[in-house]
């Protein structure tokens, strides 16, 4: 049920919005299973030589449900004082909130937050504060990614791929993908755990386009989520994102025709980026 929580899949997790199609989950591990810290093993942790983004960034999207101004999202990047393991962590936080007249029958407040590994863009805290129509609840998440486990807030414990995501710290890490040499039809996959289960995120590369929007035009490079069709999206011809064709690689645009209706989100202000913006 949480995974369908449209608003924030499209305006906070641009790469993510096709994620709640997956069907693979994960194996669960029962707390009598007798097995302590002093044996479990301990795996290496990854280190990524990345420069998409840094501390200080910021993205302003507007969120479209149709031809209504339905909201606006904001993600922001911050350097913490916090280490694991002596590794620097930074945080993300995510916010969708609805604007104007969406807020009469569809109020929305939504709170992300990653607290994730600044040298191999995996996390080690996610929360997640969701308020739409009315439906509320929360989630708080914590990675063992030495252990390759997650730690609910029910104090259930699974067992996950090494360097999992949550949905927002995979929108940092989706960047961090050189696809320098990216050809049409390639898909990416991206290993998320989302509602205490595994949700592989595919991304399809569609080649380069020019595209205008009200901040002006720039140079992007197209994906398709790779989406089951016939559930919120009705194929992957419904779903584009729109990601710049520079060293930041952050997204300008995502249109999804939805089962009802359509979502448009496009990037309304961004400041604190590393590299100049493939702006024409």
């Amino acid at each position: 049920m949480a995974r369908k929580s449209t608003f924030v899949l499209a305006g906070l997790s641009l790469f993510t919005l096709g994620f709640a199609q997956s069907d693979t989950s994960a194996d669960r591990i029962s707390g009598s299973t007798g097995t302590t810290a002093a044996n479990k093993q301990v795996y290496p942790l990854r280190t990524l030589k990345h420069d998409a983004f840094k501390p200080g960034e910021k993205l302003t999207y507007v969120v479209h449900y149709g031809i209504i101004n339905a909201g606006e999202a904001v993600i922001e990047l911050s350097e913490t004082k916090q280490e694991v393991l002596g590794r620097k962590v930074w945080k993300a936080v995510g916010t969708g909130r609805s604007l104007g007249a969406f807020n009469a029958f569809y109020k929305v407040d939504d709170y992300l937050e990653t607290n994730f590994d600044s040298q191999g863009v995996f996390p080690w805290v996610f929360s997640r504060r969701v308020s739409e129509g009315g439906y509320e609840f929360s989630q708080n998440y914590t990675y063992k990614q030495h252990r390759r486990e997650v730690t609910t807030q029910r104090d259930s414990t699974y067992q996950v791929p090494p360097s999992v995501q949550d949905m927002l710290s995979a929108f940092y890490y989706a960047r961090t993908i050189d696809f320098s040499t990216a050809k049409k039809g390639d898909v990416y996959t991206i290993d998320t755990f989302l509602d205490d289960e595994i949700w592989p995120l595919r991304m399809r590369y569609m080649g380069k386009e020019t595209i205008k929007i009200r901040q002006g035009k720039f140079r992007c490079m197209k994906f398709q989520p790779v989406v089951q069709e016939g559930r919120i999206f009705k194929g992957n011809d419904d779903l584009n994102v729109w990601i710049t064709d520079d060293g930041n690689r952050i997204p300008v645009l995502a249109q999804a025709k939805v089962l009802v209706g359509s979502i448009k989100m496009e990037l309304s202000a961004y400041e604190g980026l590393v590299h100049p913006i493939a702006k024409e």
